[in-house]
């Protein structure tokens, strides 16, 4: 069966409307943010349910056709971006909550939906969905499902996996797979969902899940804090975490991040008047804004006092924590101006970060001097970012192998919450032993004989 007679066959069943070609497909659909491999595909279907993408799924699997999932296409790896001879399905249409239940506070939405979008619902319904990265406003919660994301509050609530119930993901023989549970423990058999779950679409298409709601705090404390030594870093980590009812954010930058940030994005300012080596912006949470303020101010007074935190603000209006959170989250924009930048986005154990950062650093000045060089991250779960640009494509292979080497060496995972795609897929085994490969390898031709799904992502 040629292209033509497949499309033929996919609109006669559901429809002109499912399917995008020719002039119609626009840029947006040709890579993600990496920028890297732009490729136009022959055609974009778009479903708008699950049937949709289970009868789009029965063709293309009859027909050997292979596909790409796209989302919001934020992701960094990839592993949304086209290859020749893909079709991609989009699941732009596939938006919206389809219940709201605040007896089991869960909440079960269509994979296309923005993830700002469910935040905002959650919010209005006097909860909280705690999921949360700086590309709310773009990414899809099918997209954060597929990478198992991260983001700024995973020390307190867990990667997207800590936080999905249930969900409906579509095979690729068209087969649905429907596990829309609501139960907190529901131990009746395999928990499928997490086949779905971080495997970056190879293994299905996830279009529906029922995520965990938590009851909305009623204070919010935020700081940006000054220090000089990571060992007053981490030291900072354990008593906010000793001392405080809830640690909800602890992002730290650099100050090659911080400065940049400063220099380089217009809607950023520095509140400090001198200039230090690390800077912590940390968030609690409570429910007694008096009290919760009291004893915010007092741990982080008693810190400065040790000699730990060299420096303070804290916010004392939402335009101050706002202010706060744009340097941490100009990292889009910096992505924009700096030019063949290698991106990291690697876990490293706490009590080797130090060590494995310096180490990075010290071998990247040598090689390049002049380099771009940024660090920032979620330090309280162990994941940092890592910017490096020299200005040359040619270089950024060479970056990519010396930064990936040495967090192996530290015990790290090249991929904390980004996912692997294609683009780190090279360097998978400096965190994955060959047995677990091939583990994975075996499930993905178990699921997928075919090889249709996402062909060439992570394995």
């Amino acid at each position: 069966m040629n292209m033509a007679e497949l499309l033929e066959q996919i609109i006669s069943d559901l429809g002109q409307e499912i399917a995008l070609i020719g002039d119609d497909i626009d840029e947006r659909y040709f890579v993600d943010w990496s920028r890297e491999n732009p490729c136009k595909p022959d055609v974009i279907l778009r479903p708008a349910c699950s049937t949709d993408v289970s009868i789009i799924l029965k063709h293309c699997h009859t027909a050997g056709q292979v596909v790409v999932t796209q989302g919001g296409m934020t992701g960094l790896v990839g592993g949304a971006t086209p290859r020749p001879g893909e079709w991609v399905i989009s699941m732009e249409r596939m938006k919206g909550v389809t219940e709201l239940d605040m007896d089991s506070m869960t909440m079960t939405t269509l994979a296309g939906t923005p993830l700002e979008e469910l935040q905002n619902v959650a919010r209005d319904a006097g909860v909280m969905l705690p999921l949360d990265l700086g590309a709310r406003g773009s990414c899809t919660i099918g997209g954060n499902i597929s990478t198992n994301a991260g983001g700024n509050q995973v020390i307190q609530y867990g990667m997207t996996r800590s936080l999905v119930l249930g969900l409906e993901a579509v095979m690729a023989d068209g087969t649905i797979i429907s596990s829309k549970n609501k139960l907190l423990k529901n131990n009746t058999g395999f928990d499928l969902k997490h086949l779905f779950i971080g495997s970056e679409g190879v293994l299905g298409i996830v279009t529906e899940a029922v995520l965990r709601l938590f009851p909305a705090k009623s204070s919010r404390q935020s700081a940006l804090c000054a220090l000089d030594d990571f060992t007053c870093v981490i030291n900072l980590l354990t008593q906010l975490k000793k001392n405080l009812q809830v640690v909800s954010s602890y992002e730290v930058m650099w100050e090659n991040y911080f400065r940049y940030a400063i220099n380089h994005i217009e809607y950023t300012r520095d509140p400090f008047d001198n200039q230090y080596k690390y800077y912590v912006l940390v968030e609690s949470e409570g429910n007694d804004p008096v009290i919760d303020e009291e004893l915010f101010q007092s741990v982080l007074f008693n810190e400065i006092e040790k000699g730990t935190i060299k420096d303070a603000m804290i916010a004392q209006s939402v335009k101050d924590r706002n202010d706060f959170w744009a340097i941490r989250d100009s990292v889009g924009e910096m992505l924009r101006l700096i030019k063949d930048e290698a991106n990291f986005d690697i876990g490293i154990p706490l009590n080797k970060t130090a060590s494995c950062i310096e180490k990075i650093e010290t071998t990247l000045m040598k090689k390049y001097p002049g380099i771009i060089y940024l660090v920032f991250g979620h330090l309280g779960d162990g994941n940092l970012h890592i910017i490096a640009a020299t200005g040359k494509k040619e270089d950024k292979k060479d970056i990519y192998d010396t930064v990936y080497r040495i967090t192996g060496e530290h015990d790290g995972g090249i991929a904390a919450e980004h996912g692997i795609g294609i683009l780190k897929k090279p360097w998978l085994h400096l965190s994955r032993s060959e047995q677990e490969i091939n583990l994975m390898r075996q499930l993905k031709m178990t699921l997928d004989p075919k090889n249709i799904l996402n062909p060439g992502r992570v394995i």
